[in-house]
């Protein structure tokens, strides 16, 4: 049990890590989703499945699609996207 913890920990290092060098924007929402899937795993072994819920919700559901509308949203402002 203890070694999974740490290669979450470790996971979540590299994911905020990795989310900073990143230079576009759709794999920096990937990288950013992913460390909040570990970070939900990691409150469900503390045993705080409440905190588990809502940061699977919130931080990885709803933020994630925030973040993929607003990229939707800006190419469509700067032309690179689609739309008219």
């Amino acid at each position: 049990m203890i070694a999974i913890e740490y290669l979450l920990l470790i996971g979540l290092l590299v994911c905020a890590v990795a989310a900073n060098f990143t230079r576009k924007m759709l794999p920096t929402i990937i990288i950013y989703a992913t460390f909040g899937t570990m970070l939900s795993t990691i409150w469900l072994l503390l045993e705080a499945p409440d905190l588990a819920i809502t940061e699977a919700a919130v931080g990885v559901g709803i933020d994630t699609i925030l973040f993929l509308l607003a990229i939707r949203s800006m190419r469509r402002f700067d032309g690179t996207g689609g739309g008219k």
